[in-house]
């Protein structure tokens, strides 16, 4: 009976091995939100890093969190840093490209709980009366990452927050 126990979680971690070695070496996350109001209203409230809080589902994974600005004031140099608790995390996003009011690119940086190294990209698209906001997310994908990937719906679940961030933002682009 031990014998057949142990050969079920040995194949079943060799599964999950293997799924992971086949899993890519970049992950993406992309949602998208339709925002009644212009590029040039919205943008701002993605540009200046200090607006952040009022609608980034992040800024409430730690009501204490300590938060640092630096850099220039908003758009390409502006740098916003966090240490948090063990749900924040700590670690720091910088604006690197803005073409306003169309698009911006930003290096974030987790150090902890983990250490991680993506690219957000932020695009504003005019449809009629409203703005389609995409944000998207790339990173790279380290076998133990892999692994991870392989039991949990990365895409679901930091979908799960831009959607929240991205509903937030329409809230609050909408009512000024």
């Amino acid at each position: 009976m031990l014998q057949i126990i142990g050969l079920v979680v040995l194949a079943a971690v060799v599964g999950i091995l293997i799924a992971a070695a086949l899993k890519p070496d970049n992950f993406r996350v992309q949602r998208q939100a339709s925002i009644k109001a212009s590029p040039d209203t919205i943008f701002p409230f993605i540009n200046d890093l200090h607006k952040w809080t009022a609608w980034s589902p992040f800024e409430k994974l730690d009501p204490v969190m300590k938060r640092a600005f630096s850099g220039a004031e908003a758009g390409k140099g502006a740098v916003y840093a966090w240490d948090g608790n063990s749900r924040a995390g700590t670690g720091s996003m910088e604006i690197t490209d803005t073409s306003p009011p169309s698009r911006l690119t930003m290096a974030l940086n987790f150090t902890k709980p983990f250490k991680n190294n993506c690219v957000v990209d932020f695009t504003l698209e005019p449809q009629g009366d409203s703005t389609v906001v995409t944000w998207a997310m790339v990173g790279p994908t380290p076998f133990v990452s892999k692994i991870v990937h392989v039991l949990v719906n990365m895409d679901k679940m930091i979908g799960k927050s831009f959607d929240e961030g991205l509903a937030n933002l329409k809230a609050v682009v909408e009512k000024t």
